[in-house]
């Protein structure tokens, strides 16, 4: 029968500066060692009285436990990463959130790395995250990488790619068809009346397939416009897009064209840009120019006026992502290796 916990504060030590062990842990809370792992490592195969116990000794002493060791032991880190592009956008965040929450729940920490939008960045931080052996990696969009494709399927880690579709996935895929966004939004603005159709788009691989299907969905349904994409005006600005890049690109824009109705933007945040740029021009929105932005960020509906936008459920990607990989590291069959997630287009006053 295990001890009560012990009143002493802190664990004897061989030398000065010596660091907390498990062994000082199990002592002070009169426990065995294999006790303080499985309440460490899965607090549900401990009765609650020792996983308190335990927790208030590592409390008490600042106990951190050594994970290389612990994965060496088990096989596994614990531990999940994940690559996007960049965490200076918002974009992203609401993934990344549903990931990291879902992940602490069964256990998991994330390790989040910005890639950039170049494949040479994400070569070499992908051979720093394989390195480190992770228990699963999530991919924000698809490996284009060769290189980075070999790695990954080499090196068996469970790998969930994200935020795009494609029929050969490395492993296992949460996203949405960007060519069905760019068509839907074409359609949409069709409808609406809007006769002079032009877009805004960042220069990042997933934003350009858009904007070429949105192109090619205009011209199927304007067909007195011909067949060259040029006859709907595009202005291409760096990735990641910014609320600046969506002021000079309507400038551009209406340079190129003043009669322009409508803009598809790539960001909610380059389509506040539009919004701003519209204003100081004294260009009516709606009725002079309809703007859709992309991504449903939280301060869409609260721009004058509320921005139409194409919604994508980040937190089913974040969550269906974690599920996936903890499935795929516990052992346990996973049926349905592809998911789309789809989008919907929320309608407001900027249409």
């Amino acid at each position: 029968m295990e001890k009560p916990v012990s009143k002493d504060p802190a664990p004897r030590k061989s030398r000065k500066g010596a660091t907390p062990t498990v062994r000082d842990v199990a002592r002070l809370a009169g426990v065995a060692p294999m006790s303080v792992s499985r309440a460490l490592n899965n607090p549900d195969s401990v009765s609650p009285d020792i996983l308190q116990r335990v927790r208030e000794v590592v409390d008490q002493i600042g106990y951190v436990p050594n994970l290389l060791a612990g994965g060496l032991a088990s096989k596994k880190s614990r531990m999940v990463a994940a690559v996007v592009p960049t965490i200076s956008g918002s974009v992203f965040l609401e993934m990344v959130q549903a990931l990291t929450d879902a992940l602490a729940a069964r256990g998991y920490q994330l390790m989040l790395g910005q890639a950039g939008y170049e494949n040479s960045r994400e070569d070499a931080l992908l051979e720093a995250i394989i390195g480190r052996r992770p228990d699963g990696v999530v991919l924000t969009g698809i490996m284009r990488s060769e290189q980075g494709r070999r790695r990954l399927l080499a090196s068996g880690i469970p790998v969930v790619e994200t935020w795009d579709l494609t029929d050969s996935p490395i492993d296992m895929l949460v996203g949405f068809s960007h060519e069905k966004i760019g068509k839907a939004v074409a359609e949409y603005l069709v409808r609406r009346g809007r006769r002079k159709i032009a877009t805004i788009s960042a220069n990042d691989e997933r934003a350009v397939r858009r904007n070429r299907q949105f192109a090619d969905a205009v011209l199927a349904l304007r067909p007195e416009l011909g067949m060259d994409r040029a006859a709907v005006p595009t202005c291409i600005v760096p990735a990641p897009t910014t609320l600046g890049s969506g002021r000079t690109g309507l400038r551009e824009l209406l340079a190129h064209d003043p009669a322009i109705d409508a803009v598809f933007c790539s960001s909610d945040m380059m389509a506040q840009g539009v919004l701003l740029e519209a204003l100081a021009l004294g260009i009516e929105v709606p009725r002079q120019l309809a703007v859709v932005g992309l991504g449903d960020q939280a301060f869409s509906r609260d721009l004058l006026p509320p921005l139409t936008t194409v919604r994508i459920d980040g937190t089913a990607i974040g969550t269906t992502a974690a599920q996936l990989i903890i499935d795929r590291a516990e052992g346990k069959p996973v049926e349905e290796l592809v998911r789309d997630v789809g989008f919907i287009i929320v309608e407001r006053g900027s249409t």
